[in-house]
């Protein structure tokens, strides 16, 4: 008997959309023959079925079932598609273990925790785990610009800490531009970063639990045609990802073994995608995505291609995986 999938998508974030073209490739390329699957649109307002002739039926957030046609579905898996909240920062995670249903990825813990770009920084420091000098400020907090230039320097960056997708980052060149960047970075979250700039090689290298396994994939140079890797960058073909990445033997086993620690440090399952800035000779972490984009172009399917994973195989592993757990 075929398992039924859930594959949730949309959140509440602006990175909705991204979400959705991930969960529609989740779709595509899940094996028909083993999996019926059920597009599950989840945002504020509402959370829906949406059948194949565009209609939609309400889930009951009880169990997390729907009723179609006076018939109840339940589900075997959810497949997590959302980036963002509340998909990526733990509330989801802890809904579906409340209610006992297997959801693919890491746990609610892990989750939220990846998600906060400075609580998780702060908690990798002290295993060595090197990042950006920086400031953190709570909106409403004071702050002095010529402090904190004094301590992270020009140019600087101006983070939304809870965000993705590059939503509320700005590239600050001068002291007398920063508090209207801080400003519009608390128009995202409520709290903030603002970190040093390092000049050097950005690089994105994928962690996932593959077959039982920790596996580290094939890494992805990200040379931007913008400033910086902002969201044009990303999603709209400003930038060129080059796997695997045109750095040194030596370079890329010291990122894959940084990489594999702090995914096994924080207790990672599932899928994960960290970024690195290489100043030098030294990496420096800037953040890790627990649900990263799974379009056939974002970056960890690319990496997993050169892995020689597919995509049908990449995303059955994510289920099995997750109805191994229970």
């Amino acid at each position: 008997m075929k398992k039924k999938i859930a594959v949730i998508m949309g959140g509440y974030s602006a990175e909705a959309e991204v979400s959705l073209k991930s969960g529609s490739v989740v779709i595509q390329h899940l094996n028909k023959e083993k999996y019926d699957t059920f597009p599950i649109h989840i945002y504020k307002e509402k959370w829906v079925f949406i059948n194949n002739q565009n209609q939609e039926f309400p889930i009951n957030k009880n169990d997390f079932s729907v009723e179609v046609e006076g018939k109840k579905i339940t589900f075997d898996v959810v497949f997590n598609a959302i980036h963002g909240s509340p998909g990526e920062d733990g509330y989801l995670q802890a809904y579906f273990n409340l209610i006992g249903l297997p959801l693919t990825g890491c746990s609610m813990y892990a989750s939220a925790l990846t998600f906060n770009k400075r609580d998780m920084l702060s908690v990798l420091k002290p295993y060595g785990i090197l990042s950006a000098p920086s400031v953190y400020l709570n909106k409403g907090e004071r702050f002095s610009t010529f402090e904190i230039v004094k301590k992270v320097g020009l140019p600087c960056f101006v983070k939304a800490n809870k965000s993705g997708s590059s939503f509320g980052v700005y590239k600050v060149y001068e002291e007398e531009k920063l508090a209207e960047a801080i400003e519009k970075a608390f128009d995202v979250d409520d709290e903030i970063l603002i970190e040093s700039f390092l000049e050097g090689t950005e690089v994105s290298v994928g962690v996932i639990t593959y077959k039982g396994e920790v596996k580290v994939l094939p890494m992805t140079e990200i040379v931007s045609h913008n400033d910086f890797f902002d969201y044009e960058a990303k999603y709209l073909g400003q930038s060129d990802e080059i796997t695997p990445a045109r750095i040194s033997a030596e370079m890329t086993e010291k990122i894959n073994h940084l990489a594999e620690k702090i995914y096994r440090i924080l207790k990672m399952k599932g899928f994960s995608r960290s970024e690195f800035i290489i100043v030098g000779e030294t990496p420096y972490l800037l953040e890790m995505n627990t649900t990263p984009g799974l379009s056939e172009a974002s970056l960890l399917p690319q990496q997993a291609k050169v892995a020689g994973i597919s995509l049908s195989d990449l995303f059955e592993n994510a289920i099995e995986e997750a109805i191994n757990e229970v």
